[in-house]
């Protein structure tokens, strides 16, 4: 787990990387706790403020890379490269809040179908992964609160993320993975940092 002064650092260094790939300049980040040397996997999310609207989400689920050079490549993805929006300018990142996931390795949900994945998914902990042959969807564990969905819609609303049919949770040939993640998110634009709870 991550403190809170670290989560601040995180959300940090993501604005300082876009501000710096925007303006093609060099930025090489000093300071870092040591935990961001560790392998980890994270999201990026960028919104839009007020109106919480999202303006852009790219991360890595496997912890392949170490947390520092994970958040810096998809803060520089989330801006430029997420194929549902347009590029970020630098004017539009002082209307636009971060919010950074860190995320633990997901775990296959072994020997389950049909409603025993219903009765392992915690609302609020668990981010979902549905995969199938060359699909694959992910939501993040805050993304059912944001919408007020129940379990049955999250895994749906995965598999629709995927690719595949909202029922196709149900298939036998189906791989349902769920991970945790910690989450430090902006106010405002360059406001206060909190970490986000989740709930049942």
């Amino acid at each position: 787990m991550l403190l809170l002064d670290e989560g601040r650092k995180l959300v940090e260094v993501v604005r300082a990387t876009i501000e710096s790939y925007l303006k093609e300049d060099t930025y090489v980040q000093k300071d870092v706790p040591k935990s961001f040397y560790k392998q980890s996997g994270v999201f990026v999310t960028l919104k839009s403020f007020p109106n919480n609207h999202l303006r852009g989400c790219i991360g890595f689920t496997e912890p392949a890379y170490t947390l520092l050079e994970a958040l810096q490549d998809a803060a520089i993805a989330a801006s430029t490269s997420d194929p549902r929006f347009p590029p970020v300018t630098l004017d539009e990142l002082e209307r636009i809040t971060v919010e950074v996931t860190v995320l633990t390795p997901p775990m296959l949900l072994e020997d389950m179908s049909g409603s025993q994945y219903l009765d392992s998914i915690k609302i609020g902990r668990d981010g979902l992964i549905i995969e199938k042959g060359f699909h694959k969807g992910l939501l993040l564990p805050q993304v059912p609160l944001e919408w007020g969905w129940d379990k049955g819609e999250y895994i749906s609303q995965t598999c629709i993320k995927a690719g595949l049919p909202q029922d196709a949770w149900v298939s036998d040939d189906v791989n349902v993975y769920t991970f945790s993640g910690q989450i430090f998110s902006e106010t405002k634009p360059r406001g206060e940092v909190v970490e986000q709870e989740g709930c049942d």
